[in-house]
């Protein structure tokens, strides 16, 4: 807080010290002065992703300011309008509900493995950034008898079961919310990953009829309906695990407290983009199994925007303080200073 009284803005965004912090908000409910030191520090966190941002153009598009937030948008949306338009149609397709026909399967695998690429490109020029600012004494680094590896493995495991927030007190209950966000993507994860597995190696086609064609595949229909209900059931958990877990983290932020403390829309920004995720991805599956074609496939449209988004802004959006704060508390172990 001293440092920041006195306008040391260049070694508070060099220290490694502002990410050990997991914003329990006990120093803000506690503070004699009510300075608020945990905003901050999140304010120090944010500043430190636009600084190390590669290319450093793009370091806004992750940002809360209104017109930053719709150029990000804007841009898938241009991306998957020129998709839709060379689709062949040109508008809500008769039949049974399939996405392909207005979205082909091809050009969607291209454009978000081309942007997933290219995001964890600059994403690791940033972190790599990020670290030469850190490590201001390498030579503390060589001497440690703890090196990257147990580390960072150490690290992971604190990150897994969370184990920092029991130790906070007037936020332990974002441990849940946390806990759940975290399951849900993972296993949004797995079933991106197996889907494509599914349609581009065993070449079965969403929406994943159980037809002929799936027991040529599979032998049997039953290894076929366990197979789909296995993927459909490792999704929807994900995805009612990955909407609980963010309306968790939003009612935290809406509730009462016994202190004054600050969410900024850096934080609603990425809140409000992966709750629009959940809802739209729960929609698109409802909508079609329902059969309301003019309903389902704006929803689907909106829905890969805002993965889009998730995706391609990761570098520079609130959910790069997980890898920030993982390299900066690998670094603190190494360094002793954890």
């Amino acid at each position: 807080m001293h440092m920041a009284q006195w306008g040391l803005k260049d070694e508070l965004l060099k220290d490694a010290n502002i990410w050990l912090c997991h914003n329990c908000n006990d120093c803000s409910k506690n503070c004699p002065r009510g300075a608020a030191p945990a905003d901050v520090l999140a304010t120090l966190r944010k500043a430190v992703i636009r600084e190390n941002a590669f290319p450093p153009i793009l370091g806004g598009l992750g940002d809360s300011k209104p017109l930053n937030i719709l150029i990000a948008l804007l841009i898938p949306v241009i991306l998957l309008t020129v998709v839709f338009l060379t689709g062949g149609h040109f508008g809500i397709p008769e039949g049974d509900i399939v996405y392909s026909k207005l979205f082909p399967l091809i050009k969607i695998d291209i454009l978000f493995t081309t942007t997933f690429v290219l995001a964890a490109i600059f994403f690791a020029i940033s972190i790599m950034n990020f670290w030469k600012n850190i490590n201001t004494e390498p030579e503390k680094l060589r001497a440690s008898d703890k090196k990257l590896i147990p580390a960072l493995i150490e690290t992971l495991i604190e990150f897994a079961t969370h184990k920092k927030f029991s130790k906070c007190g007037e936020s332990k209950n974002r441990y849940l919310g946390h806990m759940l966000v975290v399951i849900g993507f993972v296993l949004l994860a797995i079933v991106t990953n197996w889907s494509l597995i599914t349609q581009d190696i065993l070449d079965w086609k969403s929406p994943f009829v159980l037809d002929d064609h799936a027991m040529e595949i599979f032998g049997s229909f039953a290894t076929a309906k366990i197979y789909f209900t296995l993927f459909k059931l490792t999704a929807n958990v994900g995805a009612i695990s990955l909407l609980l877990g963010i309306g968790l983290l939003i009612l935290n932020r809406l509730k009462e407290r016994s202190y004054t403390s600050l969410t900024s829309s850096f934080d609603w920004t990425l809140l409000g983009i992966i709750f629009t995720v959940c809802v739209t991805g729960i929609l698109s599956e409802f909508t079609r199994v329902a059969n309301i074609p003019n309903i389902a496939y704006p929803i689907y449209f909106v829905h890969l925007v805002t993965v889009f988004y998730v995706i391609a802004y990761l570098p520079y959006s609130k959910l790069a303080h997980m890898v920030y704060r993982l390299t900066a508390i690998t670094y603190a172990k190494m360094a002793n200073l954890d």
